[in-house]
């Protein structure tokens, strides 16, 4: 029957391109894989460590340039953001790749910050475009596709890194080959498949969508452990290159193990005879505002004629010019950056942090700082849903325990005692997890839902800018200058760093003049080893991280009644609560 046919091509092309979806996401999270491959990218350009520290900054500043995929959104159709986040991706990696793999000549500083910049901004059009298309097909799970997407986010550079080393090889000039090419790829798929179609409308739709949300929210949860296990038993035990194999082939199963919901969802329909379930009654239809008609804004007084207009309160809905008033805005901003802006810049330099405490391979710290920031996401979303609805607990207190462990976290850096930087990358990259989990639905708490596009995107604002504060400047010149006290031995430790990327010692010392930013003599770069080496930068972290403990109280104590007056015995949305997800039978 056509309403049959029709029906069938709706649930493929739903869950299809949901499927499509985490994979984009599974592979977007390249902003966080520059440690991989930013050792060989100094080496070959001749760079301090401020030189690479800035080409960090210009990856993290091409992240935040997302307010123009947000507007163009509402403009283009999905394949379109999808298509200029595949370009701008393959040229910005492209052009990394070629100078790595030296065939071609090191380019001009700015060339390098461009090519960063292209390939960090590529990924803002493939969130934008995978985030608002399935808010959009999912409107009654957005929890749970802003958790699933986010949290393949986080897996994604370890993902990155282990299918790399698994089946190619560990070398940076490979890893770039694998960013340039992949992630186009993956968006060609999506582009067929991910598009804008009708969300559910009766109560039975709405049963198989929670049921499938929950096997896929299980799939990516045994991911996660996989390759935690797998990460772990690397480190400790030889495997070997037929295990690696088995490995990846193992982990692509289960990034195409998502593939079973809309079989078996194309299967269920087949099995029912979904014709008689056509018929709906106004009984079954489940859409329920999320604001009643009582909570609309008040009218506005009027005096003389006029209309004056009062600012909301809040809770209620605000413009960006509105938040921006508001004291509560800034504290929630500001804590942001100590929390986010520090573990960027941990992030950033974790290739020379192991460096620097002799370790000659970081990619089981950055597998670490992955894993366990899906984790994060995932954990502190569900745990300050189920206390903010039992308690009232306002979110911001999970972050004030995020960043008491996150200064931990950087005094164990700082010291660089044994196995601290395995311990360090866990508490980092949860702690980071939860900071991004409870900001986003926080802001919208404070400051409601109707602009909150613009101001989710000037909160993110604090990935470049605290990366250019805290790594640009703050680690880099401290970085140096540690260097320069610390007695250089002839090119010996540079030397192992060359050969361990293929680099001929004619190239080796190639020196170029480069722009003030990346202004050099053709002095070989220093390098720092012990602890002392970023041991103030940690220090000053850590005195970040408690400025932010403190913001962060002070905004509890302010949007406590708030919360009460949400989540309390009597509050609105117990009032206006939705529907809870039926039971299975």
């Amino acid at each position: 029957m056509p309403g049959d046919y029709s029906s069938y091509r709706g649930i493929s092309k739903k869950w299809v391109g949901l499927v499509t979806a985490i994979w984009v996401q599974a592979i977007s999270g390249n902003n966080y894989t520059f440690a991989n491959y930013s050792a060989a990218l100094k080496t070959v350009m001749q760079y301090n460590q401020r030189q690479l520290n800035s080409l960090g900054v210009a990856k993290d500043v091409g992240k935040s340039f997302g307010l123009l995929a947000g507007f163009l959104a509402d403009y283009l159709p999905t394949w379109a953001i999808l298509l200029i986040g595949a370009i701008e991706g393959f040229l910005g990696y492209g052009a990394q790749y070629l100078v790595v793999s030296q065939r071609i000549s090191p380019l001009p500083f700015w060339q390098m910050a461009l090519a960063l910049c292209f390939g960090g901004n590529s990924t803002t059009w493939m969130n934008t475009a995978v985030l608002v298309t399935c808010m959009r097909n999912f409107p009654r799970s957005r929890g749970n596709v802003t958790g699933i997407l986010k949290g393949y986010v986080g897996l994604s550079t370890a993902i990155f890194t282990e299918l790399c080393s698994s089946l190619f090889t560990s070398e940076a000039s490979a890893f770039l080959l694998l960013l340039t090419f992949l992630p186009a790829i993956v968006c060609l798929v999506a582009i067929a498949f991910l598009s804008e179609v009708p969300p559910s409308s009766t109560k039975e739709e709405d049963t198989l969508e929670y049921s499938s949300f929950t096997i896929l929210n299980s799939i990516s949860m045994a991911l996660a452990f996989y390759l935690l296990t797998f990460t772990l038993i690397g480190k400790f035990f030889i495997i070997s290159s037929f295990a690696n194999k088995l490995f990846a082939g193992v982990l692509l199963l289960f990034l195409v193990a998502p593939l079973v919901v809309p079989i078996q969802l194309l299967y269920s329909k087949y099995m029912r005879n979904w014709s008689s379930a056509a018929q709906q009654s106004q009984g079954d239809k489940m859409r329920i505002p999320l604001l009643l008609e009582d909570d609309q804004q008040k009218d506005e007084p009027q005096e003389g004629g006029k209309k004056w207009r009062v600012p909301p309160a809040l809770g209620e809905d605000h413009t960006l010019l509105d938040a921006l008033q508001t004291i509560d805005f800034w504290l929630l901003f500001f804590t942001f950056l100590c929390g986010v802006g520090t573990g960027i810049t941990a992030i950033n330099n974790l290739g020379q942090i192991g460096q620097a405490q002799g370790y000659s391979d970081v990619s089981l710290f950055i597998s670490f700082i992955s894993i366990w920031g899906f984790f994060g996401r995932i954990g502190a979303g569900a745990i300050s849903e189920y206390y903010v609805r039992k308690a009232a607990v306002p979110r911001p207190v999970w972050m004030v325990l995020s960043q008491l462990l996150m200064l931990v976290g950087y005094i164990l850096f700082a010291t660089a005692a044994p196995g601290s930087l395995y311990v360090g990358s866990i508490v980092v990259g949860i702690c980071y997890g939860v900071q991004i989990s409870i900001t986003v639905p926080t802001a919208s708490e404070l400051f409601g839902l109707q602009h909150f596009g613009i101001m989710y995107n000037f909160i993110i604002l604090n990935l470049p800018l605290g990366s250019f504060l805290f790594s640009g400047l703050l680690a880099g010149w401290l970085y140096d200058r540690e260097a320069s006290r610390t007695p250089q031995q002839g090119h010996g430790k540079n030397w192992v760093l060359m050969k361990s990327i293929g680099t001929s010692s004619k190239e080796f010392f190639f020196s170029s003049v480069v722009s003030e930013w990346g202004s050099s003599s053709a002095e070989e770069p220093q390098n720092c080893t012990g602890a002392h080496c970023f041991f103030s930068v940690f220090m000053i972290m850590a005195g970040m991280c408690a400025i932010g403990i403190v913001l962060n109280v002070i905004l509890i104590l302010r949007i406590r009644p708030l919360y009460q007056s949400l989540y309390g015995p009597n509050g609105k949305i117990e009032r206006k609560k939705l529907l809870s997800p039926p039971t299975r039978t």
